[in-house]
């Protein structure tokens, strides 16, 4: 069994200590993980995640991690909250993936060999020194990806990372995060069930609770109860899908 390496446990939050937004969870984070917790639009899946990364304090309950640091955390933010309006280029926007935010003075120098590899990898040479608004949404994506990638973490976050990009890229992204999960845990945020495909290893289904925590196999009573509405395993490997919309 891989050991854990982030756990949370009997985590509470609100924004106004009247209306909980999570409620008494407990999630295990294992070594080379691949977690999806997926939910409905404002069930806390975002909340869930930026409390993991130490970016909200929740009310009581624990995130601990365990044999890691934040320097070994990569995090992709959603793609429709990012500021396209930043005055940066490309290049330099990949090199602050180098600082972390929490020790600036234990932050990598700032070698030009692991940013290179990632413009590389990521098809980025062309717009490297291009202003960060004058990118297309498939190239802001992966810029995303090259800064959270840049310090090579051994956990790497994603908050809805499939929303608004084709059917090309989607499979691209697919490709890659299967690749990176030989050597890195990854955790997924979605609503949206076509992002679960045969790599995931494990899925949690968030409304405020947590309903479910394990294999796919088992996962479609929890979905329908998350969702409201039926939903229909295709196939093993094959994208799940809500067959009606919740009234």
């Amino acid at each position: 069994m891989p050991s854990v390496i982030i756990d949370v446990r009997k985590l509470n939050f609100s924004f106004d200590k009247k209306h909980p937004v999570l409620n008494d969870i407990d999630l295990p984070v294992h070594e080379h993980d691949y977690l999806v917790i997926m939910g409905p639009n404002g069930g806390g899946k975002t909340t869930l995640l930026k409390c993991m990364l130490g970016l909200l304090k929740p009310d009581s309950g624990s995130v601990d991690y365990r044999g890691i640091s934040t320097l070994d955390v990569g995090y992709v933010p959603q793609f429709t909250t990012f500021d396209k309006h930043l005055p940066i280029r490309v290049r330099e926007f990949i090199e602050t993936g180098l600082i972390n935010r929490y020790h600036p003075l234990k932050s990598r120098r700032m070698d030009p060999e692991p940013v290179e590899h990632q413009i590389q990898r990521f098809s980025l040479s062309a717009v490297a020194h291009a202003s960060i608004g004058g990118i297309s949404g498939g190239e802001l994506q992966r810029v995303l990806l090259a800064r959270a990638l840049v310090r090579d973490p051994k956990v790497l976050f994603l908050d809805e990372p499939t929303t608004f990009i084709d059917p090309e890229s989607r499979g691209n992204l697919s490709s890659l995060l299967k690749e990176l999960n030989k050597t890195t845990a990854i955790v997924m945020i979605t609503h949206d069930t076509s992002a679960i495909d045969d790599h995931v290893k494990n899925i949690a289904c968030i409304n405020r609770k947590l309903y479910y925590h394990g294999r796919e196999e088992r996962i479609q009573d929890s979905l329908e109860k998350v969702y409201g509405c039926p939903i229909e395993l295709i196939g093993h490997g094959l994208p799940h899908r809500v067959l009606k919309e919740h009234k």
